[in-house]
């Protein structure tokens, strides 16, 4: 799965001023909002009961908060830079400056799967996610995101 099919350029926060994670989530919400149709205290109450699960803060400051919604007809994407790293309870207590957040149908399964762990491979990449951090520019940072899958060797 190539996350052009994810994320649009207009699903790029390029330089998100925030101080806590509920504050990423709200943002994102809004965001998420405008591009999918859906209400943002929909799309903000699905990521928050997700977080209430476990945090989504993978580790190497690095979040990936996602959910599932009833009436979503497609996957969307959506990434931020944080200005500043925030604390996000993440797995390695390490803050978070990258978050991709991945919203889904309540029927996507296996597709929900497979784009959390092309996201997670992607994030994963400390040359991509160097990149990530060292520009403020969105349509960088969407080139960079919708970069062709390498396959291993």
């Amino acid at each position: 799965m190539d996350l052009n099919e994810l994320i649009r350029p207009e699903g790029i926060i390029a330089n998100l001023k925030a101080t806590s994670k509920k504050q990423v989530l709200q943002e994102l919400a809004g965001r998420a909002a405008a591009i999918c149709g859906q209400s943002e205290r929909d799309i903000f109450d699905t990521l928050l009961q997700r977080e209430r699960l476990g945090s989504t803060g993978v580790g190497s400051g690095i979040a990936i908060p996602h959910g599932k919604m009833v009436n979503l007809d497609s996957l969307y994407g959506l990434f931020a830079r944080l200005e500043k790293p925030i604390e996000f309870e993440s797995l390695d207590d390490q803050p978070v400056d990258l978050v991709f957040t991945l919203l889904a149908p309540e029927g996507a399964g296996a597709d929900h799967l497979k784009a959390l762990a092309r996201i997670a491979r992607l994030l994963r990449n400390s040359d991509v996610a160097e990149k990530l951090r060292a520009t403020t520019d969105a349509d960088a940072i969407y080139a960079l995101i919708t970069q062709p899958a390498v396959a291993p060797s």
